[in-house]
């Protein structure tokens, strides 16, 4: 006699956050996969900005029980766009995902050891992929290790699945759109996540995703101060949030979305088409 495994039934995810005490609830599930998104940062020997995977503090310093790996600078990202982690094609995405355990039916809960903007990359391209159940988890890592919560090193081997992607074009603004909307042609406003090394398109407001987190508390700041943050973009009908890379604005799209702004997206491109070579200011 055959027997069918009854379909798993997920944990409801009622924010784009998850707390720690959340997940400890909810750890174990075989509807869950919890994915660790650590990239190491580091300067290469000219000053550079380097990044480095995150797989070796994963198997030697701990991670979560039962997370799994998952690698956003080579997995999750498009090596040959010709600027770092472009976001990745459907089919490439979709091969990531299933290397990873996630199916169509999984919650997936992402963290990472160094702030959260990693995490923040890899559940935005989950939703741009057409998979609303994800989350981050709130402190990341760092916040579940100072809980001295349960910690396990070494390798998880990711079950099989089968992921199949649908793409959400309006998650992501090119270069015209941010001519437009920096030319006030367009509607919507400009959010630069990043730091003062490049400075930001003219017209833009700078809210840095560094900047987003109460330290202290290893968590995301309350919405109220979020508000406050972002009270110059609230208005607006679309919001285009862009930094360096794509990771930085990520995390400000998750706290613009986590505010219910109904048209978030980030900007999947170079700056250098804004950027002074001479002074390193965006022009």
């Amino acid at each position: 006699m055959t027997t069918i495994d009854p379909p798993r039934v997920a944990p409801q995810l009622a924010s784009p956050l998850v707390s720690t005490q959340w997940l400890a609830d909810h750890l174990g599930s075989d509807s869950i996969v919890v994915l660790d998104a650590t990239v190491q940062q580091s300067r290469s020997a000219e000053g550079g900005a380097l990044w480095l995977s995150g797989l070796q503090h994963f198997l030697v310093h701990g991670h979560v029980p039962g997370a799994v790996f998952a690698d956003v600078l080579a997995q999750f990202s498009d090596a040959g766009a010709g600027h770092a982690f472009a976001r990745p094609s459907v089919d490439r995405f979709e091969a990531a995902a299933a290397s990873v355990g996630v199916d169509n039916d999984t919650t997936v809960i992402v963290y990472d050891t160094d702030g959260g903007e990693w995490a923040a990359r890899l559940w935005w391209l989950f939703r741009a992929f057409g998979h609303d159940r994800v989350a981050v988890l709130d402190g990341g890592y760092t916040k579940w290790f100072r809980e001295d919560r349960p910690v396990h090193t070494g390798a998880v081997e990711p079950r099989e699945a089968l992921f199949i992607g649908t793409e959400r074009p309006e998650s992501w603004a090119g270069r015209a759109e941010v001519e437009q909307i920096a030319a006030g042609i367009a509607p919507g406003a400009l959010v630069f996540a990043g730091g003062d090394t490049i400075g930001g398109i003219p017209g833009s407001v700078t809210i840095a995703a560094s900047a987003l987190h109460d330290r202290e508390a290893q968590r995301l700041l309350k919405p109220a101060v979020l508000r406050e943050r972002f009270a110059a973009v609230l208005g607006a009908k679309r919001v285009v949030t862009y930094c360096a890379a794509g990771v930085a604005a990520a995390s400000d799209a998750l706290a613009l979305t986590l505010l219910g702004v109904p048209s978030v997206a980030v900007y999947d491109g170079p700056l250098e088409p804004w950027v002074d070579p001479a002074g390193g200011r965006a022009v």
